[in-house]
This record gives C-alpha cells, structure tokens and sequence, in this order.
C-alpha cells in the first residue's frame, strides 16, 4: 500500500504538521495545551519523568516543572528541553476541539 492511500499516513502528516500554540501549567506536573489545529488536551508530565536523563533531572521539582513556555510551537524549558508538539498531541489525554 503506498502512502498516498494509506490513512495512517495521511494521520500521522497531519500531526507532523501541527504547532503548539498556548501552554498552561495546570499544577501537579499536568499542561493543557493548544495546537493550531483547534485542539486542545492535557499533557501528564509525570509520564516524562518516569523517564530519565540529565535535561529531565530538573524538571522533577514542581517550582522548575511550572518554568514551561512555548517556543517555535513546542513545549520547552529554560536549561533547554523541547518536546514536539507532534509527540505531545499523540501523548495527550482529553483531545477535544475548541471553538
């Protein structure tokens, strides 16, 4: 099957394509997040931190966690983590249309 026909292609496109466009700290490691493709949804972010790694250690403290910001539509902290607002969107919970 080539990719023009395939619909998991077309889906997993799609999401390449997508920005992050608002994050807000929610507290208890959660982040509602907006793509500009009109959804939103919630990002667990103790999920990330079963993970580890030394851009994660941070993170682990909430005051740390809660330094999120957006740039160039992705999820990012100050000592230089970015997380793909590709990898965010399949990671949320509650994705829904806004608007």
């Amino acid at each position: 099957m080539d990719s023009a026909s395939n619909p998991w292609s077309a889906y997993r496109e799609q999401i390449k394509m997508i920005k992050l466009t608002e994050a807000r700290y929610l507290g208890d490691f959660q982040v509602a997040l907006n793509f500009s493709n009109r959804q939103e949804g919630v990002f667990d972010g103790r999920m990330l931190l079963q993970r580890s790694g030394p851009l994660l250690e941070p993170l682990r403290t909430e005051a740390y966690f809660r330094r999120l910001f957006v740039d160039a539509g992705a999820l990012c902290w100050p000592n230089g983590l970015e997380l793909s607002p590709a990898r965010l969107y399949e990671m949320c919970k509650k994705l829904e249309s806004v608007g």
